[in-house]
């Protein structure tokens, strides 16, 4: 058994080095691999997979709501990047640049994308011309390079893969309502199918996006009690039209610019996903997104039988719609057991020759470990409970953890006391100056999360500076 408990052993408990943690369930549940550029990682095909099932249903939510997929080129000439002076400031220290083709230096620089807002303008300047053209709602699965400093696997490295929507609307009106339906999406995202709670809301001028009129944003908590930004919309009204000369006659036959949103949400949602979920004997995972959801395990494999009725579980389960796995390597069940629960599987079902006798299997739940004998003949429906259950569980911890962690601060002395106490979210009034903002930032190392669209009246004061108070704002240490 020393041999099967072996690699859950390796990982480094979640509540004494929360890092270490996370780094070990990384590479240990098969998630990705370093490359030999620093800050860039191979993501291995379980992890691809984790993706891929997110992008699934993204990208069904998107174009139910009229999205339509495209595919942008991955270097931005310098003279086009610099059109838009706050996105250029914005993105230039994270800029990676071309120089030479071959052996021959290049007449101009080209930048490879930290993000495309440049390169869909650049289009919609060529194909929008009247107000029946318009609007234009795209989107693009795609990796994107910025050359960040320190790097972490999916929550920040210097190429990741992400989905950028860029639409194009004829009224400020239709734009602001689009943001708005985008962020809903991924709040529908993160809560329905991630199982991950979060705070919308409205980011504050200083951590909005370079170039952006406005930012929304989905904050969630993560076990330690940092704040994870975990998808952003923003509305960047009339401002990267008019840089790029875009314009089209409206119904009066008059040109007019149009508005402009942008939004995307990255694999930096899978870091959401293990530091939201995971326990000390690695992941585990929304049932939505797992790539397995339920593995069988045979016991006694070796006895007449026992293969052939997994097998039929498997087949079963299949034919309702479920992602299943069968483990009949000759790996011993004690090392299975470790292997998938160290890689998050929902549900694991065993079935062995006692089992057969009586008509019956054992599902075996990731988050609690709750074992339950269930008939063969139910099988399909308690499984499907069973992973329901176990996603409503999911949600609740989280949230639970997230309250607890949660503080309302209404003065200086209480949001002092309550950072020391502990890393969490901290609801404190705001006057709106951005010193109040910095000085946070600099005294107590916090930054502000959002505005959050619910608010809340914790005081008529400023936190900070006690002027007159006029938005709640959750403040925190993210990462």
């Amino acid at each position: 058994m020393a041999n099967d408990k072996k690699a859950v052993e390796a990982i480094t408990p979640i509540n004494e080095d929360f890092a270490r943690w996370y780094t070990d369930v990384v590479i240990k549940a098969e998630l990705v691999d370093y490359s030999s550029v620093k800050g860039c990682v191979i993501l291995r095909p379980y992890g691809q997979a984790i993706w891929e099932n997110i992008q699934r249903i993204l990208d069904g939510m998107f174009k139910a709501t009229g999205h339509e997929n495209v595919a942008m080129p991955i270097f931005i000439p310098e003279s086009l990047l610099q059109k838009e002076k706050d996105h250029v400031k914005g993105f230039a220290p994270e800029v990676a640049w071309v120089t030479h083709g071959g052996e021959e230096e290049l007449q101009e620089r080209l930048c490879v994308r930290p993000t495309s807002e440049t390169l869909f303008c650049e289009h919609f300047s060529h194909i929008v011309h009247s107000y029946r053209d318009l609007p234009k709602l795209y989107n693009q699965w795609c990796s994107v390079v910025r050359w960040e400093k320190t790097t972490r696997p999916f929550l920040r490295s210097r190429e990741f893969w992400w989905q950028e929507g860029h639409t194009i609307h004829e009224t400020a009106e239709e734009a602001v309502e689009e943001t708005e339906r985008m962020l809903d999406i991924y709040r529908t995202l993160a809560e329905d199918y991630l199982r991950i709670p979060v705070i919308c809301g409205r980011k504050t001028d200083s951590e909005k996006f370079a170039g952006a009129e406005a930012t929304y944003t989905i904050e969630a908590m993560m076990h330690d009690g940092r704040a994870l930004q975990s998808g952003t919309s923003h509305y960047f009204g009339d401002g990267f039209p008019k840089a790029f000369d875009i314009t089209f006659a409206d119904r009066q036959n008059q040109l007019r610019h149009p508005f402009e949103t942008s939004w995307g949400v990255s694999t930096r949602i899978i870091g959401a996903i293990i530091m939201t979920h995971g326990d000390d004997d690695g992941l585990i995972l929304p049932p939505a997104i797992a790539p397995i959801q339920v593995v069988v395990v045979p016991v006694a494999q070796h006895k007449p039988g026992v293969l052939e009725a997994a097998a039929d579980c498997a087949r079963r389960l299949r034919e309702a719609g479920y992602r299943v796995k069968v483990d009949d390597s000759d790996n011993s069940p004690g090392w299975k057991y470790a292997e998938y629960e160290m890689k998050g599987v929902p549900v694991r079902l065993e079935i062995g020759p006692r089992d057969m006798e009586k008509g019956q299997c054992v599902l075996v739940r990731r988050d609690d470990r709750s074992k339950t004998a269930v008939s063969l003949e139910n099988l399909e429906k308690s499984v499907g409970e069973t992973l329901d259950a176990l996603g409503d569980n999911l949600y609740r911890r989280a949230l639970e953890n997230r309250e607890k962690r949660t503080f309302s601060c209404a003065n200086m002395a209480e949001l002092e006391q309550a950072v020391e106490k502990e890393l969490g979210f901290y609801k404190a009034m705001w006057c709106g100056d951005a010193q109040c903002e910095e000085m946070l930032k600099d005294k107590l190392d916090i930054s502000s999360r959002c505005i959050p669209f619910q608010q809340e009246q914790l005081s008529d004061r400023c936190v900070c500076c006690g002027k007159p108070a006029k938005k709640l704002v959750y403040w925190g240490k993210a990462y």
